[in-house]
């Protein structure tokens, strides 16, 4: 019966994003408000709901290599990171192809796109229910925290989705990582994530920083993921008032949320969001975080707490 009653959802959403219509998604980094990639005002559903920046692009998920092929350029590095990284959380922006169905809205009017092979199961089943590729931005208002759980999402965005699909807490807790990969140009990490630029290097060679060419990431703004509260970065004792995402032993007490009382990363990186909105529900006067180690996961996580925090664009 659980079986049948999946299935009815997968079509019931299915059938919402052919309508045009919008639908909760979930996916391994964080729950994504989805819509048909070729329907412009679908696209545009989605900017109205969540405030979003009309020029920030959104990535294309799609059900499989194949797929992706469909709508983008690859070339020999875009194949070894598809093959190494695919279904995950990378997403490469590539040379659309043309006659490519991603809407010039969903691309920003970029002469790229950014697509991905997600790796829940879920997500999948529903990408090949509907048949073509699904814009699916993380599922909450533009700026805000990204929601990895099925409520976080309603709470954010479920008034203006058709469906809802649950499908657990995310175990990644972090957007994709993304990699600019364009005709004659070195490959470019946009955004950090949970695959980490060391085993991209091992695969393709050295990663550039993004130039002027971040903006075709998306999540890219400089005042993002960012609760009401204000962020304060690198802190080992929090202020009176204020809430502490703490990292590592020894911390506890009412207002403080451990991000990983063990040092681990992925840990920290599941936690990040769901812990930034649990600090923001007490309305501290700010959100102290605690130093986090740079290597590996922890460059994108200090990424989206630097973006929390309104430090970089």
């Amino acid at each position: 019966m659980g079986a049948e009653i999946v299935g009815a959802d997968l079509l019931a959403a299915a059938a919402a994003l052919a309508a045009g219509r919008l639908v909760i998604l979930p996916t391994e980094t964080v729950y994504g408000l989805a819509a048909d990639a070729a329907d412009p005002r679908a696209v545009a559903a989605i900017f109205e709901a969540k405030g979003r920046p009309r020029f920030n692009p959104l990535i294309a998920h799609v059900d499989g290599v194949d797929a992706a092929r469909r709508i983008a350029v690859f070339d020999d590095r875009a194949e070894t990171l598809a093959a190494a990284f695919w279904p995950g959380p990378l997403t490469l922006v590539l040379p659309v192809r043309e006659g490519g169905s991603v809407c010039d809205l969903a691309r920003a009017g970029l002469d790229t796109v950014a697509v991905r092979v997600p790796g829940h199961p879920i997500a999948r089943a529903l990408l090949a229910a509907f048949g073509g590729p699904v814009v699916a931005p993380s599922a909450n208002r533009s700026g805000r925290p990204s929601p990895t759980t099925h409520a976080d999402a309603i709470a954010e965005t479920g008034a203006s989705a058709a469906a809802a699909l649950d499908g657990g807490p995310c175990t990644v807790g972090l957007e994709s990582t993304v990699v600019a990969l364009l005709p004659g140009e070195p490959a470019r990490l946009l955004r950090p994530g949970s695959v980490t630029r060391a085993q991209i290097e091992a695969l393709i060679g050295p990663l550039a920083q993004a130039q002027g060419d971040a903006k075709r990431s998306p999540g890219r703004m400089a005042l993002h993921y960012a609760p009401d509260a204000p962020v304060r970065l690198n802190v080992t004792a929090p202020e009176p008032g204020e809430a502490y995402l703490a990292f590592g032993p020894g911390a506890a007490g009412e207002a403080v949320f451990n991000l990983s009382a063990t040092g681990d990363l992925a840990e920290a990186a599941a936690n990040l969001f769901s812990y930034l909105r649990a600090a923001d529900r007490l309305k501290p006067s700010a959100i102290a975080v605690a130093p986090i180690p740079s290597e590996g996961l922890g460059e994108a996580i200090n990424d989206r707490l630097a973006r929390a925090a309104g430090h970089i664009g």
